[in-house]
Order: C-alpha cells, then sequence, then structure tokens
C-alpha cells in the first residue's frame, strides 16, 4: 500500500501518542493517524519511547503540551495511575491504564485493552460460561481477565510466578491461579497469552502439546502477525486469533471516547496491515 501523505501540524492540530518501551514495534501511530484523515480530525499521532524512569517526566511533559490522547503500552500500563489526576472505576478495578485522555484539563486514566481482547474473543466464541486461560499477570493480563469475567467467563491465571497469578486472581475475583507448566493438567475452551513471549521472536511461552484442539486461541502479541503460539495451536486443530484483533478494538474504543465518533474500523485495519507490508 503506498504510504499516505504526512499530515503537517499547524498551531491548532491536536497532539495524540503512545508511551512504551522500547518503541520500535508500535503500529498504532499508523492505525490512529489513518482514522484521523479519514475522518477529517486534525491531528497527529505520535510514539513516545519511554524508558520507567523516565515515566513521571513524560507525563508532566504530555500536560504541559496539552496532549489530548496517549495510549499506555507495556511496561507502563500499573505504573503511570500514580501521575494521573482521575482514574475511572473500570481502570481502577483492573488496576492498569491504557488510555490517557485530557478532559478540561485533567489527566484521566481508563483502559480500553479489556474490550479489545473480548471483540476480538467474541469473533470467534461466546463468552459466557466459558472456562478460560490467561497466560501472564501484569497489565494486559489484568484486562483481559476483567473483560472475560465481565462477560461471565470461567477464568484461570497462569503465570511463571505464583504468587503474582495468585494475586491477580484474588483482586479479580478469577477462578484458580497455577503455574504455566500446569496448562495440560487444566480443561479449557480459551487461552490467551499477554506475555511477552514470542514478541519479535519464534518462541511460545507454552508446550505444543499442551494445547487443547478444541480450543480458541488469542496471542496479544501482534509482532509477528502469526506467532508460534498460533501457528502451534493451528497445528493442532485450534481456532486462533490474532493479537492484531485486541489492539485495533482497543485502539477503535481509544479514538471513539476522545472524539465521540465512529471510528472507521476498516482504514484503522488497512492501515495496521500497511505496516507489515
Amino acid at each position: 500500500m503506498p504510504e499516505a501523505t504526512p499530515h503537517i501540524p499547524g498551531p491548532k492540530t491536536a497532539i495524540c501518542g503512545i508511551v512504551l518501551h522500547p518503541a520500535g514495534h508500535t503500529r498504532s501511530p499508523a492505525m490512529h493517524n489513518a482514522a484521523f484523515r479519514a475522518l477529517g480530525i486534525d491531528a497527529v499521532y505520535q510514539a513516545f519511547d519511554v524508558a520507567p524512569e523516565q515515566l513521571a517526566d513524560a507525563i508532566a511533559g504530555a500536560r504541559l503540551r496539552g496532549i489530548r490522547q496517549l495510549a499506555v503500552s507495556l511496561p507502563h500500563k500499573e505504573a503511570v495511575i500514580q501521575h494521573l489526576d482521575e482514574v475511572d472505576e473500570t481502570a481502577r478495578a483492573i488496576g492498569a491504564v491504557n488510555t490517557v485522555t485530557l478532559r478540561d484539563g485533567l489527566l484521566v486514566g481508563s483502559n480500553s485493552d479489556w474490550i479489545g481482547a473480548v471483540r476480538a474473543l467474541e469473533r470467534e466464541i461466546r463468552l459466557e460460561g466459558k472456562r478460560a486461560v490467561v497466560l501472564g499477570a501484569g497489565g494486559s493480563a489484568r484486562a483481559v481477565v476483567y473483560g472475560l469475567l465481565e462477560r461471565d467467563a470461567v477464568v484461570t491465571v497462569l503465570n511463571r510466578t505464583l504468587g503474582r497469578a495468585k494475586n491477580l486472581a484474588r483482586d479479580l475475583g478469577a477462578y484458580d491461579a497455577e503455574t504455566l507448566e500446569r496448562l495440560d493438567r487444566i480443561s479449557y475452551d480459551i487461552l490467551v497469552n499477554t506475555t511477552s513471549v514470542g514478541l519479535r521472536s519464534d518462541e511460545s511461552p507454552v508446550p505444543a502439546a499442551a494445547l487443547d484442539p478444541e480450543a480458541v486461541v488469542l496471542d496479544a502479541i501482534y509482532d509477528p502477525e502469526h506467532t508460534r503460539l498460533l501457528r502451534d495451536a493451528e497445528a493442532r486443530g485450534c481456532r486462533t486469533i490474532s493479537g492484531k484483533w485486541m489492539l485495533v478494538y482497543q485502539a477503535v474504543e481509544q479514538l471513539e471516547r476522545w472524539t465521540h465518533r465512529e471510528a472507521p474500523v476498516d482504514v484503522m485495519v488497512a492501515a495496521f496491515d500497511s505496516v507489515g507490508s
């Protein structure tokens, strides 16, 4: 796909962006900038590489610059909370923020990751009453567990460190918590990976033999789009969902919260695809 003509910021251009570390893998700027063009919105979306020790200064700088909306990605989703003026009820319950919006001069934290995960999974399966396993115990895992519980799924959290899994399960009311090695002893309909294992590498967080052929498998990682976990799952006969869809749907929710307009989903999907082409 030919690269679109870049938007030239003017004095009234709204600045949006994403804070993460490292910044090289994000496709969020392409999606949001394409949506801004499609909607005729005078805004630009940038990636800001912010190391953990720089987060407080970065949020203070965003406040001074009047940045209208920030997405928050790894590794900042939990730590950012202490630097905001307000955090909405859902993000507070999840314990993680992935969206910061400037409202009446205040930086307000919210979470669209859980909506992204739910909408991605619902492409393949109805969630009510299903047994779900979530791999990981960080900010993304907390959002996914919250979303699954909101849809009345029964959730087990697996993590390399059992204590973190137990803490997440206790905080959100998940059914159980175990270590990753216990996956082959658990019955499940849905498996969601939120760990970083497989990010720009050919690794999987779990052995292929532990994957249930009847399950739906979502990998929150989108780079590469077809991770080792998803390839192993397909070979086992599972239905699979790329992390692309979780990213797209959470970005759609972010855009609509700020603009109060319907997001051009097809445009955003095409922009995601163009980065990888």
